[in-house]
């Protein structure tokens, strides 16, 4: 129980990577092996990160196949690409050989093209090949490029008993049981059993008998995105996949659309912030500039945007200077407001949550924002009258705040749904864009509705 809570408790630290780098300096192989057993293979792949190539391909080069096989599969990708360099594709193969396909055809989709070939040509169980080789077809973004072949299917002919012996069969290649597909005589789906309905049912029944038809399944053309809604949606752990004549091909398990999740996230993430291309901290800083320069130049444009703006107005700070001086206020309150809309949008769209028409959102969110932007004037009223003395120029700030936060409200509103009805990512409508474009018409509307009501 000590180990188990050990291993939960795992924590990187520069000792241990310190201790595992004298042994590999020392070949201590034996002690590397101990040390490295009492981990998980998880906990193994972190270890092995934060080691420099030649140290991590030692290590990995020296654990058992069956073991550095799951490592790879979580290390950094670019330590992967790194380490595999250093691997013939014969050893690449090997370890291949003992992943599930999905995992398999993901690391092979990894390598350039002419080591692809040389890797594949070293599998030697033919039909592991066979199907890594189907899966390399399809593109990572659909249904097809994240399902394993690896899954357990009865003919709806077969009796209970006999079905319970040939599973066993099928089941060893298989790493997680979530559900038995149900198939006809020409392979396709047409219903699921879970082992608890097998193991109840009476050995002479028909499969066809007890089988459930209500099966949830997704094409392998579907998009990975609506993979992970549909599984989110019924709370499933794996979901079939077929093809356009519902031939049951393969299978998709919560651990990869979990890491769909996980990547749609950070690519949202980035776009929110302004990062147009897939980016880490490491990335060379020529890549990095490529990925923020254009959003930050669309910020620069902004900038000089409102610079000519306020010096239309140049008269009105001429005669009302303390206009001047609640500009930031007022391009802060739209950037901040339209970000704000903008994110629920995007969140509710990506959760399917969005619904109705685009009107009835943004006179939701018109009426929302008139009333937040209310309590906000009010507040704003009370502090510039009293501080400057000025009725009139209080009131003319006062209801520029609220337009603004009305018209940042809408924009935020308006734009992530036209880009989603547009086909293009609403994500991009959290970041610099909406806060530049809401700084640019709050100045607008701030000095419009104040040199009306102050007669400039």
């Amino acid at each position: 129980m000590e180990d188990i809570q050990d291993n939960i408790q795992f924590q990187l630290t520069d000792e241990l990577i310190e201790k595992v780098e004298i042994l590999v300096e020392d070949e201590n192989d034996k002690e590397i092996k101990l040390l490295l057993n009492e981990y998980h293979y998880a906990d193994i792949a972190e270890i092995i990160d934060e080691l420099d190539i030649d140290d991590a391909v030692y290590v990995i080069k020296l654990l058992d196949s069956g073991l550095t096989s799951d490592i790879l599969m979580e290390l950094d990708e670019d330590n992967r690409e790194n380490i595999l360099k250093q691997f013939s594709a014969k050893e690449i193969a090997e370890e291949i050989e003992e992943l599930d396909t999905d995992d398999a055809a993901d690391i092979i989709a990894e390598l350039p093209e002419e080591r692809q070939e040389a890797v594949i040509s070293q599998i030697e169980d033919e039909e592991h090949k066979a199907e890594i080789q189907e899966l390399l077809t399809y593109d990572d973004d659909v249904a097809g490029g994240l399902m394993a072949k690896e899954l357990v299917k009865v003919y709806e002919t077969w009796t209970v008993a006999g079905c319970l012996r040939r599973i066993r069969g099928q089941a060893k290649e298989v790493t997680r049981v979530h559900s038995i597909y149900v198939v006809d005589k020409k392979e396709k789906l047409i219903g699921r059993l879970s082992l608890k309905d097998l193991i109840v049912a009476k050995s002479d029944q028909k499969i066809a008998d007890i089988a459930k038809d209500n099966v949830d399944f997704v094409n392998v053309n579907d998009d990975a995105e609506d993979v992970a809604k549909v599984m989110a949606k019924y709370d499933l752990e794996a979901i079939p996949v077929v093809d356009d004549n519902q031939t049951l091909v393969g299978r998709i398990t919560i651990d990869d659309i979990v890491d769909v999740l996980k990547e749609e996230a950070e690519k949202d993430y980035q776009l929110a912030a302004g990062i147009t291309q897939d980016v880490e901290a490491d990335d060379s800083i020529l890549q990095l500039t490529r990925a923020r320069l254009p959003w930050l130049f669309l910020g620069l444009v902004g900038g000089v945007g409102a610079f000519l703006i306020m010096e239309g107005f140049q008269e009105a700070f001429n005669k009302y200077a303390v206009l001047f001086f609640f500009t930031p206020l007022i391009a802060a309150m739209a950037g901040n407001v339209g970000v704000q809309s903008s994110a629920i949008i995007v969140q509710g769209l990506a959760n399917d949550d969005v619904k109705g028409s685009i009107n009835s959102r943004l006179i939701k969110e018109m009426l929302l924002a008139a009333l937040n932007g209310t309590i906000l004037a009010l507040f704003l009223f009370l502090f510039v009258w009293a501080t400057k003395g000025d009725f009139y120029t209080a009131l003319a700030i006062s209801i520029s705040l609220i337009a603004v936060i009305i018209v940042a409200g809408l924009i935020g509103t308006f734009v992530p749904l036209f880009l989603d009805k547009r086909g293009i990512d609403p994500a991009i409508a959290t970041g610099p864009f909406i806060t530049t474009s809401n700084d640019i018409f709050g100045i607008l509307i701030y000095f419009w509705i104040a040199k009306m009501i102050l007669g400039i």
